[in-house]
């Protein structure tokens, strides 16, 4: 072999052996094979050759190119295989590592709570109820005994549509439909949205209302408060504390409104409790002899109490929540604190949980 030609052949198949890459023997490849690579130069320069030479020395220049192609198709192929046998190890898996379990949800707290206050209520014998949350102004204000210059009834508090309609403001229309529909004894609950202009804190323009109605004869005030002191027992605790004070709602006659000892002081008085040591939970009473008219009962034969609360309002107690909002609001954070929360309810003391948090 001419020795020029064998000087490129070995200093190529020496480049193709100290190729560490792919990239790297792909520059190997064109700096010998390429257009304008050492070998391909060769070929060209036969022209310049006497015309008897040129035979032996195309068969030279072509024999070491067939031997570099063979080089660089050995060692890319061996390039390949490490190179797979590496990625392979980096992917490899200890089959006998621990599983990766998927993250799993839970039900938010406040269809937690809504479920245990239906779950106490129905135990009792009353039937859950729903109504629309589209209503009227008869059944959301005018049936149950609701004046027309009553506060409730400004656009500053109620969501009003398009003529009579409206957006609920609590879920005692439900209570009308179902004692227009049913003769006594009458024992439901009322769950649902509703819908209010306020907004702060421990106010949000649509929160989550649980109405309970109970008619009957000989229904007293006693029934009512035995009822919601076993109600408050059985969600926040045997030693939970309560009080009723006097109130008044236009559907009920006498009408009060149901603390419950604040689970951060203990009744001693703090920030949250704005110092008095007691949270409001529900409203409630006897209802009112004109709304048991008004759907043709004989307030002479029958009698009863209803009472009304806020779904958000019982989770911001049972839970340690002091923001309404927090609920509304998606943070993944706050969210995923509550299943530590689900056995037992804070102790008097504890902090509230967007504390916990950070939030």
């Amino acid at each position: 072999m001419d020795l020029e030609v064998g000087s490129v052949q070995e200093e190529a198949l020496e480049q193709v052996a100290r190729a560490q890459s792919l990239p790297e023997l792909e520059q190997v490849r064109v700096a010998y094979l390429g257009r304008k690579g050492k070998l391909t130069q060769l070929l060209r320069q036969m022209g310049e050759l006497p015309p008897e030479e040129r035979p032996r020395r195309g068969a030279q220049v072509n024999e070491a190119k067939r031997r570099v192609e063979e080089a660089l198709e050995a060692r890319r192929r061996e390039l390949a295989q490490a190179e797979e046998e590496r990625r392979l190890a980096a992917e490899r898996l200890d089959v006998t590592l621990p599983g990766w379990r998927p993250a799993l949800g839970h039900r938010h707290p406040v269809s937690l709570a809504m479920d245990e206050i239906l779950r106490f209520f129905t135990g009792l014998g009353y039937e859950a109820v729903e109504g629309p949350e589209v209503e009227t102004d008869y059944y959301n204000f005018e049936a149950l005994n609701i004046p027309p210059d009553h506060p409730a009834r400004d656009m500053q508090d109620t969501f009003y549509l398009q003529g009579e309609l409206l957006l609920r403001t609590h879920t005692s229309p439900g209570q009308i439909h179902t004692m227009e529909a049913c003769r006594p004894p009458v024992r439901v609950v009322v769950p649902g949205r509703v819908y209010r202009r306020d907004a702060d804190a421990t106010h949000s323009p649509m929160f989550h209302q649980v109405e309970g109605l109970l008619v009957d004869r000989r229904v007293t005030l006693g029934d009512l408060k035995g009822t919601l002191i076993a109600f408050v027992r059985a969600i926040f605790g045997q030693d939970r504390k309560v009080r009723f004070r006097p109130s008044y709602f236009p559907f009920t006659e006498p009408s009060a409104e149901m603390d419950v000892a604040c689970w951060v002081c203990d009744g001693a008085g703090c920030r949250l409790c704005g110092g008095e040591g007691w949270i409001e939970i529900l409203g409630c009473g006897m209802v009112h002899p004109r709304v048991l008219e008004m759907v043709g009962y004989d307030p002479q034969e029958v009698s009863g109490f209803a009472f009304g609360m806020g779904v958000e309002r019982v989770a911001m107690l049972k839970y340690a929540v002091s923001d309404i909002r927090l609920f509304f609001e998606n943070d993944q954070r706050f969210l995923a604190s509550f299943p530590a929360y689900l056995v037992e309810p804070p102790q008097p003391g504890s902090p509230t949980l967007q504390e916990e948090v950070g939030a």
